[in-house]
């Protein structure tokens, strides 16, 4: 089994643990109501990569209960506990890999977290999909963890039962990915979580636009 498929079961045996950890955080506030500020005013369309349980999700329809939301997992595990978490958005199981395979011409893409189980290869390409996905002058949101990509490696789950490869990824990595498909970078944040017994995780949020 390669690394992807096992991470990605790795995911659906752990969607109800990942819902009550993650689902009503506030350290990624600022960097939501920044996206939801540069979508268009009403019924701005907007795809999700690597939803979750669907907690980003419920995180922008509270801000923007107008826009149209279609939220997509490679877990049919955190699939369905979007759709219960969030009725109104169209949920899907679809793999990162494949988001070609969907209608072009959204307003705003979210990746939240998806990146650090891609390889450098997988995440330069999925910023080049994403701006090919985006309609003229619409809005990326993209997060990961800082690090070195030469360290990134299997990391156990906080229960210690499951573990799956992590990769790390650079701000000039990123820089040159926007850059090389021609996003302008208009909000940037690095957030620094302690972790008892470990080294911080540093976390960058991004939001660009296709320009």
């Amino acid at each position: 089994m390669d690394n992807r498929t096992h991470t990605i079961e790795t995911w659906d045996k752990v969607a109800d643990l990942y819902q009550s950890k993650f689902m009503d955080l506030d350290a990624y506030d600022h960097g939501y109501d920044s996206f939801c500020k540069l979508l268009k005013p009403q019924g701005a369309t907007v795809f999700e990569i690597g939803c979750g349980p669907g907690n980003i999700t419920r995180q922008l329809l509270t801000r923007r209960p107008d826009i149209k939301i279609t939220a997509t997992d490679a877990a049919p595990s955190m699939v369905q506990l979007t759709k219960v978490n969030n009725p109104s958005a169209t949920c899907l199981v679809m793999d990162s890999k494949d988001i070609l395979n969907i209608t072009p011409g959204f307003q705003g893409i979210v990746c939240g977290f998806c990146m650090p189980y891609l390889s450098m290869e997988e995440s330069a390409k999925l910023v080049s999909d994403c701006f090919q996905l985006l309609h003229k002058d619409g809005i990326f949101y993209l997060s990961f963890i800082e690090g070195d990509y030469d360290k990134s490696g299997f990391e156990t789950s906080s229960c210690g039962r499951y573990h799956m490869f992590v990769y790390y990824h650079s701000e000039n990595f990123i820089r040159e990915c926007f850059k090389d498909n021609g996003f302008e970078v208009m909000h940037f944040e690095r957030l620094v979580f302690e972790r008892p017994g470990k080294p911080p995780s540093i976390e960058l949020i991004w939001i660009a636009q296709k320009k």
